[in-house]
Order: C-alpha cells, then structure tokens, then sequence
C-alpha cells in the first residue's frame, strides 16, 4: 500500500466532508439571512421559499465539487516531491482551502448575478411569488439556478486548474 497516496485519500474525505458542511451551513445561513432581510421570507413557513433554499444549496454544492479533481490531480504530482507527510497534508489544507473559497465565491456570484439578471429580465416579481407561496414560480427560478450552475461549472474547474502551480515539464525535442 503506498501510504501517501492513502493519507491523500483520507485527507480528501475529512476535507470534503468538512468543506461540505462548512460551505452549506454558511450558504444556508446567508440565504435565510438574505431572504429574511429583504423580503421578509422564512423557511420554516414557506414552502416555495424552502425549495429555492435547497436549490442553491445544491447548486452551490455542485459547483464547488468541480474543484476537488484538480485539487487530487495537483495534490499527487506534489506528493513526489514532498518530503514529509505533514508538509504535504499541510500544503492541501492551504493550497485547497485557498481553491475552495475561490470555487465558492465565484458559485455565489454566478447563482446571485444569474437570478437577479433572469428577475430583471422577466415581467413577473419572482421574489413577491415566492413570498406568496407561489410553488410554480419557486421550480421554474430554481431550474434556471440548477442549469446556470451546471452550465458553468467546467469554466469553474478550468478557472481553478489555470491558477494551480502544475510543474513545468521539459521540452520533448
């Protein structure tokens, strides 16, 4: 068994898994913050607020997933010259956390900028339907969230790979 390869893995799970709870709690937390704030909407009450929330959730969970195989990918080409296991651990938790924020910041400007511009767009005051309940407008707005995160998610992860210090290789001729 190679053990760098094994202490990867589990610093990849116990990452992910960390990450994800972090990520969807503070997601969470600023959506039903937002909501509250500006339009007086809580879950606990509304239905079609409810599946909104979820659906950033996910959209946000999904988008920042796309950065965990370039994050492996880099991860092992540094496991060949990593001294020591602590070193290499240590690299992840900076290196990865710095490519995880970047991944969540730029799927929360595409889900907030791509709702705002599809509410701008459209004669209909969304938000006063989700307000009033109204569950039909609630799925159409969180399929244009769910598609416009999908839609972008490989420039996410290319965005991602172009700022990973990949090493250089030598000229083939």
């Amino acid at each position: 068994m190679n053990s760098s390869i094994a202490l990867i893995a589990f610093i990849q799970i116990a990452s992910s898994l960390s990450t994800g709870i972090v990520i969807l709690w503070i997601t969470y937390r600023g959506f039903q913050r937002f909501g509250d704030k500006y339009f007086g909407m809580r879950a606990e009450n509304n239905m079609a607020y409810s599946i909104l929330m979820a659906t950033v959730l996910f959209s946000i969970g999904y988008s920042v997933s796309s950065v965990i195989q370039p994050l492996v990918s880099a991860f092992r080409l540094m496991n060949e010259s990593s001294n020591s296991a602590f070193e290499l651990a240590g690299t992840f938790f900076v290196q990865g956390g710095l490519y995880i924020a970047i991944t969540y910041i730029v799927s929360i400007l595409i889900t907030f900028v791509g709702v705002a511009i599809y509410t701008y767009l459209t004669p209909l005051n969304e938000f006063e339907e989700i307000q009033k309940n109204n569950i039909g407008v609630a799925i159409v707005l969180s399929v244009i969230v769910i598609t416009l995160n999908m839609m972008s998610r490989s420039g996410v992860a290319l965005l991602i790979e172009s700022i990973i210090p990949y090493p250089t290789l030598p000229p083939a001729f």
